[in-house]
């Protein structure tokens, strides 16, 4: 089989099989058609799937290592180039399980990566970036409210922006999300998020559905929908990189940063690392052991405590 019908066949099994979400969809066709575009660039051919073999995955690496820049973001790092390998498995798996006689996906390694550095904020910086926000208004008020949110829930942004009022007890302090891969997961609002919600919501006015709107763009006349007024991601990440140079933090910073702060803040704070995971939507414990930071500096507590040569 051709490898442009194998990838399209790949897709549908992805989106009507396995149900995994229109993001993750995008994501592997992503990668995929970019090595198919790099296979027909280096042997000026279409292949088929039985042709592609294990020199053919040793030079692709090498490609995506050392040769291609992306025009934004310049040389891949290790993790990104591990997503290109990551669904060529996926892809070879799905083959294999089709009959077609294929390189094993177990040939392709993925590169050992180094352990993150994660960026998150300290108690004082949290406070100045929420201080940084003039809340006379009614955009000020839902920028900060989003920030709370985002600090109380630890939620990804792509999962805030999806929100909408109905879902939220505000009486109970918690609301259920669907998050990476369709895991559900049930999220808790600290009494400081609450009360900038209800802040935030009593100044709305308006009939649309999702939590936070915007309050630019299209008007009105053009037939404005509950989707168009939804605040995208993007926007959010200029808010807090615009709030964040207001608070004279010097590193760049996005949503995710609020989310390792979160974390951050539970593990010092005496949670534990499962508890975490659950509350995060982390599939494996391995992810949430990247907060190492935190962990740490409890096992010095504890060996300080407990062991013989400290009395």
């Amino acid at each position: 089989m051709e490898i442009k019908e194998a990838v399209l066949r790949f897709l549908e099994y992805c989106e009507l099989d396995k149900n995994l979400s229109l993001r993750t969809v995008r994501m592997y066709s992503y990668y995929l058609n970019f090595f198919q575009d790099w296979l027909f660039k280096k042997y000026q051919k279409e292949l088929k799937v039985e042709e592609i073999n294990e020199e053919a995955i040793r030079s692709f690496r090498l490609f995506i290592s050392h040769q291609y820049k992306n025009p934004y973001k310049g040389e891949l790092k290790r993790q990104t180039q591990n997503y290109f390998l990551v669904a060529l498995r996926s892809f070879f798996r799905f083959l294999l399980k089709k009959g077609y006689k294929v390189l094993s996906p177990e040939m392709i390694e993925l590169g050992k990566t180094r352990d993150r550095n994660i960026k998150f904020l300290l108690p004082e910086e949290l406070e100045r970036l929420f201080n940084a926000v003039d809340i006379k208004d009614e955009i000020g008020l839902r920028d900060r409210t989003i920030l709370e949110v985002l600090f109380s829930t630890g939620l990804r942004v792509s999962e805030l922006v999806s929100l909408n009022r109905e879902q939220i007890n505000l009486e109970k302090g918690e609301f259920g999300v669907i998050g990476k891969g369709g895991k559900a997961r049930v999220v808790f609002l600290s009494k400081r998020a609450i009360v900038w919600l209800k802040k935030y919501l009593e100044k709305r006015n308006d009939p649309y559905s999702p939590l936070f709107i915007r309050y630019s763009g299209p008007k009105a006349k053009e037939g404005l929908t509950n989707e168009k007024m939804r605040l995208s991601v993007r926007s959010v990440e200029r808010m807090i990189d615009k709030y964040r140079k207001k608070a004279g933090i010097l590193f760049r910073i996005g949503p995710h940063v609020l989310r390792h702060s979160y974390a951050t803040d539970l593990l010092s704070h005496g949670a534990d690392l499962r508890s975490v995971q659950e509350m995060l939507g982390h599939k494996n414990i391995s992810t949430t052991q990247i907060y190492t930071h935190v962990t740490n500096i409890r096992l010095k507590e504890i060996h300080e405590k407990f062991h013989s040569g400290n009395k």
